[in-house]
């Protein structure tokens, strides 16, 4: 029987994805650069992006890779779907930057709290 969750999209999103990579041969820069390839694709959101923007940094993949697979994948997706792409891609990068720099506000007044104290 299966527990109740309070995101069960997400967690079935999560599991998927596990699964998926966990079945997948591809190195892991190759493997993100696919999921982009099809997201540009898909028309995907920013959401869809911001989902990859770790696994991307992690991969150690520079922009201009990823300017790359837009540039390669151009002519069968066409012009709007790769301008929409950059857009939400751009958008994803800045919603990762505003969370990284929210979280390090939060340890470093976590830390300042704490050297009061003592």
């Amino acid at each position: 029987m299966a527990t109740a969750s309070d995101t069960p999209v997400l967690d079935t999103i999560a599991a998927m994805t596990v699964d998926s990579i966990e079945r997948c041969g591809l190195d892991d820069r190759t493997l993100i650069l696919t999921r982009i390839a099809a997201l540009v694709a898909m028309d995907a959101p920013a959401v869809s992006y911001l989902a990859h923007v770790g696994p991307a940094i992690k991969a150690e993949l520079t922009v201009e890779q990823l300017q790359d697979v837009l540039v390669a994948v151009a002519p069968v997706v066409g012009t709007a779907r790769v301008m929409s792409a950059a857009g939400h891609m751009a958008e994803a990068f800045g919603i990762a930057i505003e969370l990284a720099e929210t979280e390090a506000e939060a340890i470093a007044h976590a830390e300042a709290e704490s050297r009061s104290k003592s």
